[in-house]
């Protein structure tokens, strides 16, 4: 018999319960086992008036952006639209199918005021952490460092030169991410007068081309590919489970990349009395004086490849073919001959070991040691010894382990770009994506633990991937 709907009056009551629409496997229902915010609202107590009209509670802003970055829901519009709609999303930001959704807009406001001022993101992030150093997640023993690329919301076809004279405040106000750059310039750059300083704020190199929209990022290309203004998110993470310990913005750099270690490690120790007693990174990571750092400063075991400029393609003798004589301070050459050093450092932290011009002259090897040159030199840098404890590293089986545990810190950015689909900023300026990376890093570490810790009796296989 075929059934029939029914289109009569309609029902007067209904029992209808949140909870019993949320599928038991549902990810959200091991993130909200794990998301702790008690704390929140006194962290955010003092950039709250006493005052006025009650403002949309911040913990239910927060667990909305939580879903955002979990769930790859760029659009801060079209989040408010999936609360709205999905019952898991209502259930997760504690919304009955009454309750109002919060305007997109309050997003921005809050974001670029009280929740930037009083630093909420970094709170989240370390909540989180907390949570998994609890959980038994993090052990402590070996962190990984590495950098990736995020593009940045600017346009490449609107880039100028940096020898340009920028108009900053002509017509328009300038817009907040010019504004922080201007200010970081300021700071970076202290002027006695009223012109602007021409420096990049982390230091280093200028950089070539500026974008009048976000000035603070780089301009980067991949190998192949076109240029594109650009970030770097850092990770620091711990090897045993993947958690992301600490994460860093820095414009797309390579020096700002690997000065960020020295921040990021520093602050996990302070904040956490968590000190690695190996760091793993690739060769970008090998340079002398971040090896000094970590094996002199840190005494950290510096899983690291060192960063060689010495060997020869040409034929010629390399630095490697000479042996150095520790207690005597000299370098021997395959000739049997002495190159010496008066031991003055030169501006590129090195020492210049040569030969004498008599050696060189009559010996039978000058064509494959310095064809060129009346006498040989080699460069030595002062700190050779921490790069020769990475050197010793390298050959060990401990080592090769450390190279394929590396891969998790990749796979966390593979993760981070499809899945929750960070593969370019919608905040711009330093401050931007700082706040976007460490929104993504918490989400990536709560998905780490509800998938991990949830008990398999009371969810089985979670979803969404």
């Amino acid at each position: 018999m075929m059934g029939n709907q029914g289109g009569g009056q309609e029902q007067l009551f209904y029992s209808f319960s949140l909870d019993d629409h949320v599928p038991r496997d549902h990810l959200l229902r091991g993130i909200d086992r794990f998301l702790d915010l008690g704390e929140l609202r006194q962290h955010l107590a003092g950039f709250y008036s006493h005052t006025g009209r009650p403002s949309i509670d911040p913990e239910l802003m927060i667990r909305m952006l939580v879903i955002g970055y979990s769930f790859g829901i760029r659009s801060e519009r079209r989040l408010c639209e999936e609360v709205h709609l999905n019952l898991a999303y209502r259930w997760f930001c504690r919304l009955d199918l009454n309750a109002q959704i919060p305007d997109h807009s309050t997003f921005s406001k809050n974001r670029h005021g009280r929740f930037r001022q009083s630093d909420a993101f970094r709170h989240v992030f370390e909540a989180v952490l907390r949570r998994c150093m609890r959980e038994g997640l993090v052990a402590g023993e070996g962190f990984a460092i590495d950098a990736s690329v995020i593009k940045a919301d600017a346009s490449r076809a609107r880039g100028v030169p940096a020898g340009q004279d920028m108009k900053w405040s002509e017509g328009e106000a300038p817009s907040r991410a010019v504004r922080e750059y201007l200010a970081s310039l300021d700071v970076a750059n202290p002027a006695e007068d009223d012109e602007q300083a021409a420096g990049p704020p982390g230091g280093g190199n200028p950089p070539r081309t500026i974008s009048p929209t976000d000035p603070a990022a780089r301009w980067t290309a991949a190998p192949g590919g076109p240029a594109f203004f650009a970030y770097s998110t850092n990770y620091l993470i711990d090897l045993q489970a993947g958690i992301v310990v600490d994460v860093e913005a820095t414009p797309a750099n390579k020096t700002d990349e690997v000065e960020s270690t020295r921040t990021m490690v520093q602050r996990v120790e302070e904040r956490f009395a968590l000190k690695p007693k190996r760091l793993v990174g690739d060769t970008a990571y090998g340079a002398a004086p971040m090896l000094h750092w970590i094996v002199n400063e840190k005494k950290i075991e510096p899983h690291i490849p060192v960063w060689e400029k010495s060997q020869r393609d040409d034929g010629t003798f390399s630095r490697s073919d000479f042996r150095f004589d520790e207690q005597a301070a000299v370098y021997e050459c395959p000739g049997g001959k002495r190159l010496t050093t008066s031991g003055r450092p030169t501006s590129e932290a090195t020492v210049i070991f040569r030969a004498s011009n008599h050696d060189c002259g009559g010996c039978s090897l000058k064509q494959r040691c310095c064809p060129n040159t009346p006498n040989r030199k080699i460069a030595r840098s002062i700190y050779e010894e921490a790069r020769d404890v990475a050197r010793t590293v390298c050959t060990t089986p401990a080592y090769e382990q450390s190279r394929k545990e590396r891969k998790k810190v990749e796979m966390l950015f593979a993760h981070l770009k499809r899945i929750l689909k960070l593969d370019r900023l919608r905040l711009r300026g330093l401050s931007g994506a700082h706040d976007e990376f460490l929104l993504a890093a918490a989400a990536q570490n709560l998905r780490r633990m509800a998938k991990w810790l949830t008990p398999k009796a009371e969810i089985g296989k979670l979803i969404p991937v």
